[in-house]
């Protein structure tokens, strides 16, 4: 007959040793970090308002990383770290009776191993707080059907996702179930029942976890990140079966995103993949995270939304990708926008100042014809 070992007991009730590393992620919380960096031969470098900043003690030395990051490995994770060279995982640890989780990832580079690991907010901020459009809380109201995050690593993806979820959590009664390697945002329940699952400690892979979702009786999934054949089909299996599915994916616009997807399959494949995309799929937001010049303001995003309206589902069904910039730009009654409109809105609040809009403008002299008050939205405008 089995026993419950003080093992189990342990596992199930989060409980852990602590950890010589955990003084450096204190340092970064303390310091209201959004990144802390370890490499060998460099002191622990901490990034704030988006700048890297040394902190003060001497570099890392080989031995001493190794001392201070193995021990943060399980035996999955290890094996994976082995096999790979790299490894994602969630750390967890209490600052000031505060809990604070982190996304890490373990690396190797010539030779020897480092970490970069990003703090997750302990609280979800609205749509107000992160500066994100209205036309967000429509996104979040449909039934069925899947909604993609667009950008690059570290662009705010996951705290835009998290925020909309939270907004399902607190107008409607439903279930929400995330699958995620790793877990980042920890959702208090409000109206919702919330099931949150991590990729490795809680499930043994994303096709598993799916698998057992059916069963689960959830009405709003969030996938992670679309990052191979397999999670984008039991993704958009679920949307189409009656499930909201969120999920992530590394583009650079919510136009591309679409090219992005295809990538993933052998071109046999393709038509198929455009029917399911523009039949299921209700929106694409794409973002990127910018410096604020407000001094009670960290970063902002720069938003693209792409919502599925006609015209953008039947320039999906063609083929014709190359006419979906125009398709958004024009669709901004519907509450489309694309990044030139994006950054006005953002130059216009005082947000940001005119140097890191034009920087990062997809095109300079769209944004300077709407900075001068053209409406570039209408048709034969650009």
């Amino acid at each position: 007959m089995s026993t419950t070992s003080q093992a189990d007991i342990d596992r199930f009730t989060g409980k852990r040793t602590e950890l010589e590393v955990d003084k450096l992620f204190r340092a970064c919380v303390k310091l209201e970090g959004s990144d802390l960096h370890l490499k060998v031969g460099q002191p622990p470098y901490v990034r704030i308002r988006g700048s890297l900043r040394p902190l003060n003690r001497d570099a890392i030395g080989a031995e001493e990383m190794v001392r201070l990051l193995f021990p943060m490995l399980n035996e999955r994770n290890r094996r994976i770290f082995d096999e790979d060279g790299g490894a994602d995982f969630a750390h967890v640890l209490d600052v000031d009776g505060t809990t604070w989780r982190f996304r890490v990832n373990m690396l190797q580079q010539l030779g020897k191993i480092g970490l970069v690991a990003r703090r997750i907010n302990n609280w979800i901020p609205n749509f107000e707080g992160l500066n994100l459009p209205p036309v967000m809380e429509s996104l979040c109201k449909f039934d069925q059907g899947m909604v993609l995050l667009a950008g690059v690593t570290g662009s705010g993806k996951s705290t835009t996702i998290a925020s909309m979820l939270n907004w399902i959590n607190r107008n409607y009664r439903k279930h929400i179930l995330t699958l995620e390697d790793p877990i980042e945002f920890i959702f208090s329940e409000d109206k919702c029942l919330v099931n949150q699952r991590e990729i490795g400690q809680d499930v043994k892979n994303f096709e598993i976890g799916m698998k057992h979702a059916v069963r689960e009786d959830p009405d709003i999934i969030l996938v992670g990140e679309m990052r191979d054949q397999e999670t984008f089909m039991t993704a958009i299996h679920a949307a189409e079966t009656g499930h909201l599915v969120f999920g992530t994916i590394h583009a650079s616009s919510a136009s591309t995103t679409i090219g992005r997807i295809l990538d993933l399959f052998p071109e046999e494949m393709h038509a198929a993949l455009r029917s399911a995309m523009a039949f299921n799929m209700k929106g694409i937001v794409a973002q990127k995270l910018l410096p604020s010049i407000q001094e009670n303001v960290g970063r902002v995003p720069t938003v693209e939304i792409m919502t599925f309206n006609a015209t953008v589902r039947k320039l999906i069904l063609e083929g014709t990708d190359e006419k979906l910039p125009d398709a958004i730009r024009i669709g901004a009654e519907e509450g489309m926008q694309d990044f030139t409109m994006s950054l006005k809105s953002l130059v216009d609040k005082e947000l940001i100042d005119r140097q890191t809009a034009f920087s990062v403008a997809p095109n300079v002299e769209a944004l300077k014809m709407a900075l001068k008050g053209i409406d570039v939205s209408q048709p034969g405008i650009l």
